[in-house]
């Protein structure tokens, strides 16, 4: 079985060829639909060796949220089952074939939990609460980071363009309503690597205004709020790393090869 994989792009160089690299060897692809943002960075040159590469890359671009481009997304899909993956992430090995014993015909959607890839966190107890809210978050307000959905589940959506978070939350709450289930896999996931850019004071106030917004104006999960603790807390710790990488690439350029 082939699969379409719908992915989502922006000046998304930072992991864009690696990610690729995990799509095209862990799954069956049969078009990578790729909705663009109008990138000016390394993104469509990227893109453009995987189209010379494989052939099967359908480049579509637009303006608007992700809600609009997920909807776009999904209008592009020629298979009974498709994925959406993030373009800031590693699949783990084997995504595709290890999915399949999440399968069912009452389930509608698989996500493979997303692991945020932390460079200045080690500790193991530290890695597995993390997992462990991330797989509660996903039961609250789903998730697309690596995520298996049945078109027919789908069929019909409208995506409110307002939404340029919580889009996946009202994906998998579409899917429910039509009577599927939308589970967490049990042995898929995907290594999530921000853009070091993310972690600065004024991407963080933005981010955090956009998420309240979406979330509590827009698509009412106030119980999603009792997070956002932990959220500040990750992002704090971040701060200082990103403080120390900003000041070494001033200082050493790397050459793009």
């Amino acid at each position: 079985m082939q699969v379409d994989v719908v992915m989502l792009t922006k000046n998304s160089q930072h992991l864009l060829h690696r990610c690729l690299n995990s799509i095209y060897q862990n799954v069956p692809i049969k078009n990578l639909i790729v909705i663009d943002g109008y990138s000016t960075d390394r993104t469509l040159e990227i893109l453009g060796k995987f189209t010379r590469k494989y052939g099967n890359v359908r480049l579509f671009q637009m303006n608007g949220s992700r809600a609009k481009a997920r909807t776009e997304g999904i209008r592009k899909v020629t298979t009974d089952w498709f994925m959406f993956v993030d373009s800031d992430v590693l699949l783990c090995r084997d995504w595709f074939q290890k999915v399949q014993a999440d399968l069912s015909s009452d389930v509608g959607a698989v996500w493979g939990f997303n692991v945020d890839v932390l460079p200045n966190v080690r500790n193991r107890w530290v890695l597995k609460f993390q997992s462990l809210v991330a797989k509660q978050c996903f039961k609250l307000r789903g998730g697309m980071h690596d995520t298996l959905i049945l078109r027919k589940s789908v069929e019909g959506i409208q995506i409110p363009e307002e939404l340029h978070a919580y889009e996946d939350s009202f994906i998998v709450h579409w899917i429910e309503e039509k009577g599927y289930k939308a589970t967490v896999g049990r042995q898929i996931y995907c290594l999530h690597y921000k853009p070091p850019e993310n972690w600065n004071l004024k991407n963080g106030i933005q981010q955090a205004i956009v998420e309240l917004k979406c979330g509590f104006v827009y698509s009412h999960l106030f119980k999603y709020a009792f997070f956002y603790p932990i959220f500040f807390l990750y992002w704090s710790l971040q701060l200082p790393l990103n403080g120390y990488r900003n000041g070494s690439s001033r200082k050493c350029q790397p050459q793009v090869v």
